[in-house]
């Protein structure tokens, strides 16, 4: 019963998701940037300042639609503007971390992420702008053959509650679902999303811990497990964990008329 709850749930997200935006699809809009990254890695994602580190400092804020209540917190978009005196074809790559509220602009950039846009040698011009049109499309995130990681957070407390942030999610996806269970047992706990990209339970099972989860792969969900044994039995808050598993799938979803559409 709980892993076909699980799976009711993912199908109801899938078709939420799948309603409001396409990801192969190029999207059009316009954006602005944070003077400092900082300002994005203390983000809704809860990254804290791990996220300074991810893509180069190359972090973003999202709408709603992409935030997606957290589900979209570490997907990657590859940005590039329309200024083509100032701009480069490449563009940016950029890492979700934050939620953004202003509907005036679908992203609101690191200023890395904002210069990185432009020409060699033009990244002060296209910070004058403030403002500029673009367009953008998800693609893969690539962490370097980096795991799946596991970080247990501060407000953790034993013996019960458990809450664990995700880190380095790889491929074009996202974790709708997760589970932990004692090492070698069968009775799986399931994880609710607290904020972003922190998962908590207050039904934490005892000694070491094994996890799994459903991510948005292909056009259904998948199962992912972790190892065996991702978090020991003296796990300490603070403490960042390898799930010894990477997640490289492409969720799919009918996006006609795009589904073939190719950027030039």
């Amino acid at each position: 019963m709980q892993k076909m709850a699980i799976f009711l749930c993912f199908l109801f997200f899938l078709l939420i998701s799948s309603a409001t935006a396409c990801d192969r699809c190029v999207h059009h809009t316009k954006v602005a940037y944070f003077s400092t990254a900082s300002a994005l890695s203390s983000g809704a994602c809860g990254y804290g300042s791990l996220a300074l580190g991810f893509h180069g400092g190359h972090l973003a804020a999202g709408v709603p639609s992409l935030f997606k209540d957290g589900a979209g917190c570490g997907s990657c978009f590859q940005i590039r503007c329309k200024n083509t005196t100032l701009c480069s074809r490449a563009g940016t790559t950029v890492i979700l971390t934050d939620l953004n509220q202003n509907n005036q602009t679908d992203f609101v950039l690191s200023s890395r992420a904002f210069m990185a846009m432009a020409n060699k040698g033009m990244g002060q011009q296209i910070l004058k702008l403030g403002l500029v049109d673009v367009e953008y499309k998800r693609v893969l995130c690539n962490y370097n053959k980096q795991n799946l990681a596991l970080r247990v957070e501060e407000m953790s407390k034993k013996p019960n509650y458990l809450a664990i942030k995700v880190l380095y999610q790889g491929g074009q996806t996202e974790i709708v679902g997760m589970d932990v269970a004692q090492v070698d047992s069968s009775r799986w706990t399931y994880m609710t999303r607290n904020y972003g990209a922190v998962w908590d339970t207050s039904n934490a099972p005892s000694g070491p811990l094994q996890f799994r989860f459903v991510v948005t792969g292909g056009y259904d969900g998948k199962w992912i497990w972790a190892k065996k044994k991702v978090i020991p039995a003296d796990w300490k808050a603070g403490e960042v964990y390898d799930a010894g598993v990477q997640i490289s799938d492409i969720a799919q979803e009918p996006c006609y008329p795009c589904d073939d559409e190719n950027w030039r």
